[in-house]
C-alpha cells in the first residue's frame, strides 16, 4: 500500500524506517506468492500499479480497514478509542465545519490520529471509492455511496448587473471557483476553457471586484470568504446538499462513529 501511494522503493523505505532492500525484497516476495506482477518498473515514473496490482490494492486496503476496525472494536471495549481516522472533504466544509469539530474530537480522543484530505468533488469521491478514508464530506450527487445530508446549499450570481445569471449549455466568460465549475457542469456542458476557473474561492471574488467579469459560486463558500460584490440568483436555480458519504454508514469503524456525532453537533450551530 505504501509503495502503490508513493511509487518508489525510496520514499516507503524512509517512511518506514526500513532499508530499501527490505521493501524491495517484500515486494518480490509478495509478487512470487501471488505468481503474478503487482508494478511496472519505469525509469522515468517510478513503481505503477499493474491491473492485477489496482484491484490487488483496493482488496488490501479493506484488508486494513477491517483490521483497524477489529482494533478499535476491541479498544472500545476497554474504553479506550484509538488509532487512526481518515477523512476527505471538499474546502467548504473543512472550513464550515471539520474546523470546529476536530478540535473537540482532538480534546476527546486525543489518541487517535487525523488524516485529513482536501480535493475536489470528484478528487473526494475518488479517495472513497479507493477505500482511502473512511468516510467524506462532499457535494451531492453522492453516487452510490451510502450518504446523509447535512446542509442545503446553492449557487448564486456574483457582480452581475441583472437580477440573474443565465446558465445554459456552452455558457462562456463567467469566472468559477474549481468545486463550483464541478457542481455546474453535473448539469449543463461547461467548457473550462471559454470560462475562467480558479483553485479557490477566494481568487474568484477578488477576479469579480476588479472586474475581470460574473462570477457563479456556492452562498455557503461566499459567506465564509465575503468581500464586496452584489449577489443575485443564478437561472436555472441550482440547489446542492452538502452531506457525508460512505460504503456504510451505519457500519462505521468506532473512531469514525464518533466523529460523525461531533460533526451533526456542529452542524447544528451551523445550520
Amino acid at each position: 500500500m505504501q509503495v502503490a501511494d508513493r511509487g518508489s522503493v525510496t520514499e516507503t523505505a524512509n517512511e518506514l524506517y526500513v532499508s530499501q532492500p527490505a521493501v524491495s525484497k517484500a515486494i518480490k516476495n509478495l509478487e512470487q506468492k501471488l505468481n503474478l506482477k503487482l508494478f511496472h518498473r519505469d525509469k522515468r515514473r517510478g513503481l505503477i500499479l499493474t491491473d492485477a496490482g489496482e484491484r490487488i490494492l483496493l482488496l488490501a486496503r479493506q484488508m486494513a480497514n477491517l483490521e483497524a476496525q477489529i482494533y478499535q472494536t476491541a479498544f472500545l471495549e476497554n474504553n479506550f478509542l484509538g488509532g487512526k481516522l481518515r477523512v476527505a472533504s471538499v474546502p467548504i466544509a473543512t472550513t464550515l465545519i471539520l474546523s470546529k469539530a476536530l478540535r473537540r474530537y482532538r480534546e476527546k480522543y486525543p489518541a487517535v490520529t487525523v488524516e485529513l484530505n482536501e480535493g475536489t468533488p470528484a478528487e473526494v469521491q475518488r479517495l472513497l471509492e479507493n477505500y482511502a478514508v473512511d468516510f467524506v464530506i462532499t457535494y451531492s450527487p453522492f453516487g452510490s455511496f451510502d450518504s446523509e445530508v447535512l446542509i442545503e446549499d446553492e449557487m448564486v450570481g456574483i457582480g452581475s448587473d441583472k437580477n440573474f445569471v443565465a446558465l445554459r449549455d456552452g455558457v462562456e466568460n463567467l469566472i468559477f471557483c474549481r468545486a463550483g465549475f464541478e457542481v455546474v457542469r453535473k448539469i449543463f456542458s461547461v467548457d473550462a476553457n471559454k470560462n475562467l476557473v480558479v483553485q479557490n474561492a477566494e481568487t474568484a471574488v477578488k477576479l469579480v471586484e476588479e472586474g475581470n467579469g460574473v462570477g457563479v459560486i456556492s452562498k455557503l463558500v461566499l459567506a465564509t470568504v465575503g468581500g464586496r460584490v452584489s449577489i443575485c440568483n443564478v437561472a436555472p436555480s441550482i440547489k446542492m446538499q452538502l452531506g457525508l458519504g460512505a460504503h456504510d454508514l451505519k457500519n462505521l469503524s468506532p473512531i469514525a462513529a464518533e466523529f460523525v456525532k461531533i460533526i451533526k453537533e456542529v452542524i447544528l450551530h451551523v445550520a
